[in-house]
């Protein structure tokens, strides 16, 4: 563009000096003077750093390339701090003016912006966006920020491998915000092995506010995992998946998963699981709560939460109850259409976004997804997540014994607890153990007797007795459409592959 002395070129980025870095080697190489224009120091030349006019004001600063675009030819000024040009107003016609000056000379006015330009001036010139670092650029960048300290006393472990696995962590940061977390990782005097997992921390310190989004708290240690075969082995190959670079092959990193089934079966949780055994950020899209009273507020919410997810890749997206989200583009909700627009929107990034945003969204009331949400292609696969049978309900009321360390049954009684909780959802175990856990924190392990657990299992009502049409809908539903996490098809006999069944907790 400035080859071809283009009149006007709007350069969308928030990195001001990587822009000004780039333009400094380009006018170098094209032999083109630049002038930068800045609120701090007025206009200097960026090859030398000379002041060449004092006027720090925008007006002030047009006037003077006004000037000098009269006299000179091939004049290339650079405003890195304005605010106000996606309007009709004075600011935006004053550069409409000097654009037009500056066309008749081969002159080119250029802004720095992460704001739309006004549609009139914009049509004098060229749109280009500069995006955060990709992986290459980013080990580059890296590698860099490292060899700066090769010379001094800090201990460098890092090798080929590790500069690359740091690249493709920090990947989407700005130069300056990766080059930060570098320095302060090595402040320490060392850069060990170790130091990659410090990486993801730091980066995720970084953008733990996001707009539109709420970072979830992870602990690891909290997480028991009694099962879903299917999906595990599924979710295992992924993990490879995100690992891999499928760039020289024009693929693209896994997409996501959505889970869908009975209430309480810990759909939820897996997206918990998920990213504690990836080692990945988790970030909850609340669909519900980026809902704007005013037309279009929605949608570009939704658009922004997408781009800070873009940003904080390699990370897991959890959009809990979709179907709550997005239920009115398949009804005549009365919205306006805004269910529909943010329906197209969501698809059109899940195709489109090129970075490594793990999605995991959970369903309970499929019936009232869109069909379009479905369809083959959309999510990399789906999963139903159904009932507990009796050996996973056993397994789960072990692991809440030993979660809550609630004294030890006998396995006689336990196969008759696993009896008594027939059509019991995980949630519903939990909540039962739960209970027991707490009177035996308050009153002492002594009074956990066989009796209370009977007594607590034979209060509580599950869902599967209050309300057997939507979960008879639901597992119907299942069979036809989607693949069981269980990995054992529906309806097989369930002694032949009791052991391929699992619940996560």
């Amino acid at each position: 563009m400035l080859k071809a002395r283009i009149p006007f070129i709007a350069i969308h980025s928030f990195e001001r000096k990587r822009v000004m870095e780039a333009l400094a080697l380009i006018g170098d190489e094209i032999h083109v003077p630049i002038y930068e224009h800045g609120l701090s120091r007025g206009i200097q030349d960026i090859k030398t750093n000379r002041v060449v006019n004092e006027d720090r004001s925008i007006a002030g600063g047009l006037d003077y390339v006004i000037q000098q675009i009269s006299q000179r030819i091939n004049l290339t000024f650079v405003f890195t701090e304005v605010s106000d040009i996606q309007d009709d107003n004075m600011v935006s016609r004053q550069f409409y003016d000097t654009v037009l000056q500056a066309m008749d000379r081969g002159g080119s006015i250029c802004v720095i912006t992460t704001n739309p330009v006004w549609s009139q001036l914009q049509r004098l010139g060229m749109n280009i966006t500069l995006d955060t670092p990709d992986e290459d650029e980013m080990f580059e960048i890296v590698r860099d920020t490292v060899s700066e300290y090769i010379n001094s006393n800090i201990i460098i472990e890092w090798r080929e491998r590790e500069f690359r696995l740091a690249a493709a962590i920090l990947a989407n940061l700005s130069k300056v915000e990766a080059e930060n977390v570098l320095s302060t990782i090595m402040a320490k005097g060392n850069l060990s092995i170790d130091d990659l997992g410090e990486l993801s921390k730091e980066k995720d310190n970084l953008i733990s506010n996001i707009s539109g989004l709420e970072k979830v708290k992870i602990e690891s240690n909290t997480l028991g995992v009694a099962g879903l075969d299917g999906l595990r082995a599924w979710l295992e190959e992924q993990r490879l998946a995100m690992n891999s670079d499928f760039r020289e092959r024009n693929l693209r990193s896994p997409r996501g998963v959505l889970l869908v089934g009975v209430p309480g079966c810990g759909k939820s949780l897996s997206a918990k699981f998920i990213a504690a055994s990836w080692n990945l950020p988790l970030y909850r899209l609340d669909l519900a709560a980026i809902q704007g009273q005013y037309l279009g507020q929605s949608e570009g919410r939704l658009k922004d939460a997408f781009t800070s997810a873009d940003h904080a890749s390699p990370c897991v997206l959890w959009i809990d109850e979709i179907e709550k989200g997005l239920s009115g583009a398949s009804s005549s909700s009365g919205d306006g259409g805004t269910s529909t627009r943010m329906v197209g929107q969501f698809l059109f990034w899940l195709q489109e976004s090129k970075y490594k945003v793990f999605v995991v969204a959970t369903a309970n009331d499929v019936s009232k997804l869109p069909a379009e949400l479905l369809r083959q292609g959309r999510f990399n696969q789906i999963f139903f997540v159904d009932l507990p049978r009796e050996d996973e309900r056993k397994s789960i009321i072990q692991l809440y014994l030993n979660k809550y360390f609630i004294p030890a049954i006998t396995d006689d009684f336990l196969e008759i607890l696993v009896r008594f909780s027939e059509g019991f959802s995980g949630a519903d175990i939990e909540s039962v153990m739960h209970e027991i856990g707490m009177k035996a924190a308050m009153y002492g392990d002594s009074i956990v007797t066989n009796e209370m657990f009977l007594q607590k299992f034979k209060d509580l009502v599950p869902m599967s007795k209050t309300n057997p049409e939507q979960i008879e809908s639901i597992r119907n539903w299942g069979r036809e459409r989607a693949t069981m996490a269980s990995g054992i098809p529906f309806g097989q006999n369930h002694d032949e592959k009791a052991s391929k069944r699992s619940i996560i907790i």
